[in-house]
């Protein structure tokens, strides 16, 4: 059995959508951020980056949710939430899986912790400004995308869908927040009718309501 450590709404929820989505067997573990749980030795042992999620697979222990989204996709090939080696759409689907975290999910770390990118506090207004210009851009190029398509690397569902998901929740304070692009938006409220999306909003405590 799978065992996903994971904090509500965090980096973990990608994974989560993913365990749900392949209807497999796993076990959530609380590690509790408020409580620096993610800095304890037990968990450091597991995960020495000290961050959230960890993916425990029998005798291997993944970190970095987008490596863990693509472990569960390739052990689940039948699920074909990523395209097999030869397929066109790999390639693809890997442009987008590391655009999302290697780009989007970094910029938003510095519009949400731009104390953590300057030594000088008095820079973090401008930075937070700066970093709201450059997420709409990046969720403009995503909704040029779909306008075409039915999900982000083409017309088969894939763990790009799932981590583009996760990360507009996190965005939907943005003056013009993923919901509100036309094409972006339609495929968001889409996905959040999947079951695998609505049971991980219940255990996680977040309410699809502007999804509807």
């Amino acid at each position: 059995m799978y065992k996903l450590y994971y904090y509500p709404l965090n980096a973990s929820m990608a994974p989560h959508f993913i365990l749900e989505e392949l209807q497999t067997d796993f076990e959530l573990i609380l590690v509790d951020r408020k409580t620096d749980a993610h800095k304890a030795a037990d968990y450091l042992a597991l995960n020495p980056a000290g961050r959230i999620p960890t993916l425990v697979d029998g005798q291997q222990v993944i970190f970095e949710s987008a490596a863990i989204c693509i472990h569960l996709a390739e052990t689940h090939p039948a699920r074909m939430l990523i395209p097999q080696i030869g397929d066109h759409n790999r390639a693809t689907c890997l442009q987008w899986i590391m655009y999302l975290t290697n780009t989007v999910q970094a910029e938003l770390m510095l519009y949400f912790y731009p104390q953590r990118h300057s030594i000088d506090s008095s820079h973090a207004s401008v930075m937070v400004a700066a970093q709201e210009i450059r997420l709409t851009d990046m969720f403009a190029l995503l909704d040029a995308q779909l306008e075409t398509q039915k999900f982000l690397a083409g017309e088969q569902l894939s763990i790009c869908d799932f981590y583009l998901f996760m990360l507009a929740i996190w965005a939907d304070e943005l003056k013009q927040p993923p919901l509100s692009f036309e094409y972006l938006g339609k495929y968001l409220r889409r996905l959040a009718k999947r079951e695998s999306i609505i049971n991980v909003c219940k255990k996680e405590n977040l309410s699809l309501f502007d999804y509807q």
